[in-house]
């Protein structure tokens, strides 16, 4: 019988981002949540935040755990050195997982190219970023282009430099709001985007729910990122916006069975366990 849609197991990405709080030793717990639960990708966040941080937010003061420290210093204690990913690094080609980032200005997406990633990112903030977008795109690596905060006029603005540059990507549908709302997200979007655009399309969601993820894998999502955090109450901004374990494990559980739920045969069929019901309960010729 012919099949005839086109669901495959989706890509799972765990977006670990800045949920670590400077510890490469919670990085790992991270890592490893994500490698238990089948996860192809684990992704960071890589910034010099002299470079990154607009200069209005450098010197405001904020509660961290650190201590009432400027906005600047803040982002500084986030990052980590080249010692803390080769130590990543060596963790993940160790346990079997591949991990990437995404890249907040041009010096850190040059500090990425020591590790050769198979992947790069582009964060929703950096999507009408240029110079920064060239120099991804000249890499030629599959990039993930996540869409939040972007008209279609700007998505257009970013793919135009990819395909120039003949690097392959998918876009990932994506409301930048930590956590988003259910009627905030707007999943149909994912098929306007196939369309506009004839290109994979994922989605990056930040809700703290399991539903949504599925319901874009339904409507066409190849690939799915979330967030993951070892505890939602955690001090951090991107906390509460990630999934814990319970629901990781439901997530990654009814992904990996959907394709087998949904099927692929157009044709209805009468299963040979069904036969013996239809003979007990049909009672006329």
């Amino acid at each position: 019988m012919k099949q005839i849609n086109s669901f495959k197991k989706p890509i799972l990405i765990a977006e670990i981002g800045i949920n670590h709080n400077g510890s490469v030793n919670l990085a790992k717990k991270l890592i490893l949540l994500a490698k238990k639960y089948n996860f192809k990708l684990v992704k960071f966040q890589k910034r010099n935040p002299d470079i990154s941080t607009p200069e209005y937010l450098k010197t405001i003061k904020r509660e961290t755990p650190w201590g009432y420290i400027s906005y600047l210093d803040y982002k500084k204690k986030l990052e980590f050195s080249y010692k803390n990913y080769l130590e990543i690094d060596k963790f993940c080609k160790k346990i079997g997982i591949q991990w990437f980032a995404s890249a907040w200005d041009i010096e850190s997406q040059n500090f990425l190219k020591k590790f050769r990633l198979k992947y790069n990112k582009v964060a929703s903030a950096m999507l009408t970023n240029k110079k920064l977008l060239e120099v991804i795109a000249k890499e030629k690596k599959h990039t993930f282009i996540s869409t939040g905060m972007s008209t279609l006029k700007d998505i257009e603005y970013c793919v135009k430099i990819f395909k120039k540059n003949k690097c392959n990507f998918t876009l990932m549908h994506c409301v930048s709001k930590y956590p988003s709302e259910d009627n905030d997200l707007n999943l149909s979007t994912i098929k306007t985007l196939k369309k506009r655009f004839k290109c994979d399309v994922g989605y990056s969601g930040h809700e703290k729910t399991v539903s949504p993820s599925i319901i874009a894998y339904m409507l066409g999502a190849t690939v799915i990122e979330r967030h993951i955090t070892i505890d939602r109450t955690m001090w951090g901004t991107d906390q509460a916006a990630s999934l814990s374990e319970d629901g990781i494990k439901v997530l990654t559980s009814t992904l990996h069975k959907a394709k087998d739920i949904i099927g692929g045969n157009k044709f209805k069929k009468v299963y040979k366990k069904e036969i013996p019901l239809l003979k007990k309960f049909k009672y006329w010729d």
